[in-house]
């Protein structure tokens, strides 16, 4: 079987910034959530699709906050999108799905846990990442865990990942700690683009590995020399952005494998749909997958 791992996070984002506003009879702008229960719906609709979990950020803030004080936080983002989060996660549960609200840790750290947990589990074939984060791509392993853009439908395997980023997922922390992340706050390294932190890494794979020595970097001598120089001199800040960008594979998710085969919807769940305004989602999931994804394997 394949288990498919959802981004809560982005998936609401993009509804909220990708679909008109909507609010329920109480007033509340609920939009994002009837946005993401329409697509885990059809997620759900493929019998292939037998066992799903689903991390959130119950909030923005995480550990890497007491690391860094320009790691992303809260602030910005509206606060019709926020005050989804709860109607979200407990819309998602309703659906059956197994969720995970991630508070010290953040949704990837959830998502890379339960990839690294699942991915040699006797019958499992594959572990699917639903998300196009970047930040993924070092979660990903072979071709038994993938992320998948659903959204374009394009999938990277290991080696998509080398094919889009110029490095193996190992790297993909220290490819970010050079670059930098604008979506997390930290901004990489002074001259460090993604074309030279690629062609780096390739050759050495860690930040610990790469030489002093720019000759080495298969680069034109000015330019290898002046990264050199710009890296000599913020070592210790690339470490730290290698450090916020690491995804930890240690979260305590305490579900396994069996947890996450979805059974159906919960009887709960055709009310929850009414309340949002679409009693369309629980109907056409019905009709789509009539008993659920049927017995444990």
């Amino acid at each position: 079987m394949k288990v498919h791992l959802v981004d809560g996070t982005y998936e609401l984002f993009r509804s909220y910034f990708g679909a008109p506003p909507r609010h329920d009879a109480e007033g509340r702008e609920v939009g994002a959530t009837v946005g993401l229960l329409r697509s885990l719906a059809m997620l759900l609709a493929d019998p292939g699709v037998t066992h799903v979990g689903c991390a959130f950020d119950k909030v923005i803030e995480s550990f890497r906050n007491e690391l860094f004080a320009g790691y992303k936080t809260g602030e910005g983002v509206e606060q019709a999108l926020l005050d989804q989060f709860p109607l979200a996660e407990h819309a998602v549960a309703a659906m059956g799905i197994v969720v995970w609200p991630m508070v010290e840790f953040e949704a990837d750290d959830a998502l890379a846990t339960a990839a690294a947990r699942l991915k040699d589990e006797p019958g499992v074939e594959q572990v699917v990442i639903c998300s196009p984060d970047k930040d993924l791509a070092q979660a990903v392993s072979g071709t038994r865990v993938v992320s998948w853009d659903r959204r374009r439908d394009i999938v990277l395997d290991e080696d998509g990942v080398v094919g889009k980023f110029g490095v193996r997922p190992a790297s993909i922390p220290d490819w970010l700690a050079l670059v930098g992340d604008a979506a997390d706050g930290f901004p990489g390294i002074p001259g460090w683009g993604a074309k030279s932190a690629a062609t780096v890494l390739a050759r050495f794979g860690h930040l610990e590995a790469i030489p002093e020595d720019p000759g080495a970097f298969g680069l034109p001598a000015g330019r290898a020399a002046r990264l050199a120089e710009s890296l000599a001199a913020h070592r210790d800040e690339a470490e730290l952005y290698r450090l916020l960008a690491r995804l930890r594979d240690d979260v305590p998710l305490g579900a396994e494998l069996t947890d996450l085969v979805w059974r159906g919807a919960s009887a709960a769940f055709a009310g929850v749909c009414r309340d949002l305004g679409d009693d369309g989602i629980a109907a056409r999931l019905a009709a789509a997958r009539p008993g659920g994804a049927g017995p444990i394997p």
